[in-house]
């Protein structure tokens, strides 16, 4: 057995977890399994416990080596689980030196934690990756941290303070990313919008995207990880407005349709901020597509409240939804505030998620009869510019294909394979 990687949680994982495994394997490291974790529910927690179990269970021989941002947040009770060889901090796992320690000398009883303190991270490097094992498109990270804190979040805990890479670096590893035939790429991070605050200039995003789009002409789509909408700028507005190759598919940092849950959760936008964005947006590029996170049954939310978050999902015109019931995070703010039931927490949820397989629905009725360009994810699926998944056949991985939309199964679209975009 060589390196095997578990992740949980969002892109940016996705793409550390790559370059964890190269390192790993350019340490000397074999016969190890790096289960890189996420923090934002007790449920990733749970699922995590539960991965780590699972792979001890069936690798007996192998080193379990566990980090992330709930190896960070909760190092103790990870490095005290049995099954756990190592626990790494996010810093850490993304240096070599960690694994070649591992593959050197073993993991002593004494060292078995090497999590540092994160605020203390002034940086973020560039990591510069060839592509991501058995994906069509391509992750770039330009940021990592947070300085914001919202009431129910731990992850600024688990990723330090805001930190961006230069411009310089992302267009490099991008430039890089293509020329290896990728035609997508995603720009991730914990906060993206929040880019450049921390760099000579305090270029923003929309200064990094206009700049990626113009250096980089043969690169075919680019596309944006979850956004704060209050904090889209200018140039942003303007990149949006002008050029197509910037996918019309935005994931919003929402959490709640509510004013008042907003200001308990320390947000900094209140409802009319987010469907102001929208309806901007949508004026510009009027096929774009929404998606939204949504927290159910925050604390103190009354049944009034919840169905201002239910209204927000028509008057944004939100299409995907990422449904979260409230899950107390140890250590937040949020997690000392009046709790509601969990039977309503759940029920909520589940209303929620009902109402977004709805707006989904209507998103896929709309689209049959259309053309549009997809890129192959996969032998039979792909996904439009608007981010909506589509079954077809033909086309290999990481092409894009003119495809007629014939249909939909209620989650998503049947395709009909035209020819390949140019």
């Amino acid at each position: 057995m060589s390196i095997e990687v578990v992740t949980f949680g969002c892109r940016l994982n996705s793409y550390e977890s790559e370059v964890m495994k190269r390192e790993a394997e350019e340490a000397g490291l074999s016969n190890a399994i790096l289960i890189n974790t996420c923090a934002v529910t007790n449920e990733a927690v749970r699922q995590a416990r539960q991965a780590i179990r699972k792979a001890r269970r069936d690798n007996p021989e192998a080193r379990v080596i566990v980090t992330g941002c709930a190896a960070q947040t909760e190092t103790d009770s990870f490095s005290s689980m049995d099954e756990v060889d190592l626990v790494l901090g996010n810093t850490e796992k993304l240096q070599r030196k960690s694994y070649a320690d591992v593959a050197n000398f073993g993991v002593p009883e004494t060292e078995k934690v090497r999590v540092n303190d994160i605020m203390s991270v002034q940086e973020t490097a560039g990591h510069l990756i060839d592509g991501l094992t058995g994906r069509a498109r391509a992750f770039v990270q330009v940021q990592n941290g947070c300085d914001h804190r919202c009431t129910f979040c731990i992850i600024p805990y688990g990723r330090g303070n805001s930190r961006s890479v230069p411009m310089g670096v992302v267009i490099d590893q991008i430039r890089r990313l293509v020329d290896n035939g990728y035609n997508e790429i995603v720009l991730t991070g914990v906060d993206i919008t929040s880019y450049g605050a921390d760099l000579p200039g305090t270029p923003k995003l929309g200064t990094l995207t206009a700049k990626i789009l113009k250096m980089v002409p043969e690169l075919k789509r680019l596309r944006l990880s979850s956004i704060d909408s209050i904090e889209a700028d200018d140039d942003l507005m303007r990149v949006i407005a002008e050029d197509e190759r910037l996918m019309p598919h935005f994931h919003l940092s929402l959490q709640a349709g509510d004013d008042l849950i907003l200001k308990r959760m320390k947000r900094r936008h209140l409802r009319a901020d987010t469907i102001r964005f929208c309806e901007d947006v949508r004026r510009m590029r009027p096929d774009v597509v929404f998606g939204a996170d949504i927290i159910a049954g925050f604390p103190t939310e009354t049944e009034e409240m919840f169905a201002n978050s239910l209204k927000i999902v028509d008057e944004c015109g939100l299409t995907h939804l990422h449904v979260f019931p409230f899950s107390p995070r140890p250590g937040t703010p949020a997690a000392r505030m009046p709790q509601l039931p969990r039977n309503l927490v759940k029920e909520r949820g589940a209303r929620l998620r009902a109402k977004g397989e709805e707006v989904l629905v209507r998103h896929l009725q709309g689209e049959v009869g259309k053309v549009r360009p997809v890129l192959i994810e996969k032998e039979g699926l792909g996904r439009t510019e608007q981010f909506t998944q589509v079954e077809l056949e033909g086309g290999e991985a990481g092409e894009i294909v003119e495809t007629r939309i014939i249909g939909h199964t209620g989650r998503h679209l049947l395709g009909e394979a035209l020819s390949r975009a140019a």
